[in-house]
C-alpha cells in the first residue's frame, strides 16, 4: 500500500456549483480524474484503494492527480468544476451502499432533469455493455431518451431481455420496442414478453406465462448480469396513465392504499411495501425477487416528483449502480 505526505488546507469548497447558462460537456475522463483528485486529497484514501475503486491503474491515478494539479483543479482545495458533483456523488454512494452513483449536472434548478439523466446514462451504458451479457431493462421516457446517446457497436453473444409486457395504447414508450432498438445498437438478440403489462385476471395472467411462450423469457430474468430500470411516480401525469392502463379512479384507490410509485408496474408505499392492490397480481413482468439477484442493478431516475418513489425503491430493488441530475441528488441527501 502506497504513503503520501498529508496535503495541506485540502477541504472540498463548500460553494455550490452554479451556471449560468449552458452546462458544460463532461467527458468521462473529466470525471474519473477529478474524483481521483477528491478520493485522494479529500478523502485522504490511497493511491492503491483508488484504483481499485474506480477499476483503473496505479499508475493511471498517479498520471490523474498530476494532471488535476496541472489544470488547477487542486489548489488548497478540489475546486474543478465537478467538484460540487463528485461530492453528491460521494455522499450518495455512502448513504445507500452503492458502488457508483452518476450526477449528471443542470443548466438551471428548474429544468426538466430526463434529457441530461439520458444523457449520462447513454454514456454509462456504452461502456458497461459487455460480450457474453444477458441484459435485462425496463421502461419509460428516461431509458428511451438514452438511445442516442449510447455508442453503437457489436457485441458478441449478447442478450436483451424485456421485464415488461406491451403498452400498445402509448407506443412510443413501448417496453418492447425500447429493448428492440438497444438490442440493434449492440447488434445483440432481443427476448420480449409478447402480451400486454397488465391483463384482466390472474387466470389470464397464468395461462399467457404458462401456455403461450413467456415463461422461458420471465426465466432469464433471474440470470441477469445487468439490470436497468426506472421508477415512476403516482402523479396523473405520468405515461403510465397516459397509455389508459390505469385509469384516473384506479390512480386515486392507489394513492389512497398508500401508493406512492411503481417499479415494472408494481405499485409500493413509502416504506418500500407493495400496496394491497389488485393491479400488482395483474402485470405480466419479471418477479421482482428475480431481477434483485442482477449483478449489476443500474437505477436511473430524477425529478422532484420521484424524491419519495425513489427512497422507497432502493428498499425495494437496491442498486448498485444510481443515475440521476444534481437537484434529485441533493434532495435525496436531505430526505434519506
Amino acid at each position: 500500500m502506497s504513503s503520501k505526505p498529508a496535503p495541506t488546507k485540502t477541504a472540498p469548497s463548500n460553494r455550490p456549483f452554479q451556471t449560468p447558462t449552458a452546462t458544460p460537456a463532461i467527458s468521462r475522463m473529466d470525471r474519473v480524474r477529478v474524483r481521483a483528485a477528491w478520493m485522494y486529497y479529500v478523502e485522504q484514501m490511497t493511491q492503491n484503494d483508488i484504483a481499485a475503486k474506480l477499476n483503473i491503474g496505479r499508475v493511471t491515478v498517479v498520471r490523474l492527480l498530476a494532471e488535476a494539479r496541472a489544470r488547477g483543479e487542486v489548489q488548497i482545495s478540489v475546486s474543478g468544476p465537478i467538484a460540487e458533483i463528485t461530492r453528491l456523488e460521494r455522499e450518495l454512494e455512502a448513504r445507500f451502499a452503492l458502488d457508483q452513483a452518476i450526477v449528471a449536472p443542470l443548466s438551471d434548478p428548474s429544468v426538466d432533469p430526463t434529457p441530461a439523466i439520458s444523457a449520462a446514462i447513454g454514456s454509462y451504458l456504452s461502456e458497461a455493455v459487455t460480450s457474453g451479457a444477458t441484459v435485462g431493462l425496463g421502461w419509460g421516457r428516461t431509458l428511451l431518451g438514452s438511445l442516442p446517446h449510447i455508442q453503437s457497436r457489436g457485441v458478441d453473444d449478447l442478450k436483451v431481455v424485456s421485464l415488461l409486457g406491451g403498452i400498445t395504447q402509448a407506443h412510443r414508450f413501448n417496453p418492447a420496442e425500447f429493448v428492440w432498438r438497444f438490442a440493434q445498437i449492440f447488434q445483440g438478440d432481443a427476448y420480449l414478453l409478447a402480451a400486454p403489462a397488465i391483463v384482466d385476471s390472474e387466470d389470464t395472467k397464468h395461462a399467457l406465462i404458462e401456455r403461450c411462450g413467456l415463461e422461458p423469457v420471465i426465466a432469464m430474468s433471474a440470470a441477469l448480469d445487468l439490470l436497468v430500470f426506472s421508477v415512476g411516480d403516482i402523479d396523473s401525469a405520468s405515461n403510465t396513465y397516459r397509455s389508459g392502463y390505469i385509469a384516473e379512479a384506479e390512480r386515486r384507490n392507489l394513492v389512497a392504499a398508500g401508493a406512492v410509485g411503481d417499479v415494472l408496474f408494481h405499485f409500493f408505499d413509502d416504506r418500500g411495501e407493495f400496496v394491497d392492490h389488485p393491479i400488482n397480481n395483474l402485470v405480466i413482468a419479471a418477479p421482482l425477487a428475480n431481477i434483485k439477484t442482477a449483478a449489476t442493478r443500474v437505477l436511473a431516475s430524477g425529478g422532484p416528483n420521484k424524491i419519495r418513489a425513489l427512497l422507497a425503491v432502493m428498499r425495494i430493488v437496491p442498486p448498485t449502480v444510481f443515475i440521476t441530475d444534481e437537484e434529485t441528488a441533493r434532495a435525496m441527501l436531505r430526505a434519506g
